[in-house]
């Protein structure tokens, strides 16, 4: 696995090591209403499976993206990518919202299974655009930033990964779980 992904899967199996079900249903003690630690990993199994969807539809067209970032598009990406700042306080699309409130309890295990299992087709997704299109070229577009490069795509996860992983550590330390 590309060490992108493999340390943004390290970083999950840590958050949510030895949590039983009951324990994902925690929320911020001090903002109830904000997402449980199983809807954040929801959440971002949910941007897995749109990267996989965008990545697989420019491989099964053979082509990538003809689109070019706008200079917002761009300053976004400059800033999340490069400068590894992600804004806090921005509601999610409701394309990768997770279902609330949450019917099926499941174990810090069992999300990192899932975590994993995302992360290996994303990375044979992105290993294979990388050599269908090149490293440089921008294969697919994200629905905010715009169209992105293979190692982009790797980038982005991770910094949005470990934003939403602090949210956890928070959640379990103060919940002292």
């Amino acid at each position: 696995m590309n060490p992108t992904l493999q340390q943004l899967q390290r970083e999950i199996a840590y958050s949510l090591n030895g949590l039983d079900a009951t324990q994902t249903q925690l929320h911020p003690p001090s903002r109830p209403d904000k997402w449980n630690i199983q809807q954040i990993m929801e959440h971002l199994l949910l941007t897995y499976s749109g990267t996989e969807m965008a990545l697989n539809a420019r491989l099964t067209k053979r082509a990538p993206t003809k689109a070019k970032p706008s200079i917002p598009q761009y300053l976004g990406q400059y800033t999340l990518i490069h400068l590894g700042y992600f804004p806090r306080g921005r509601k999610a699309p409701p394309l990768v919202a997770p279902v609330a409130p949450t019917t099926h309890p499941i174990c810090g295990e069992d999300l990192t299974q899932a975590a994993t299992d995302h992360l290996a087709q994303l990375d044979l997704l992105c290993a294979e655009a990388e050599e269908l299109f090149g490293p440089t070229c921008r294969c697919a577009s994200h629905m905010l930033l715009g169209p992105l490069r293979v190692d982009q795509w790797r980038k982005f996860q991770l910094i949005h990964g470990e934003h939403h992983l602090k949210q956890i550590l928070a959640i379990r330390k103060a919940h002292q779980v």
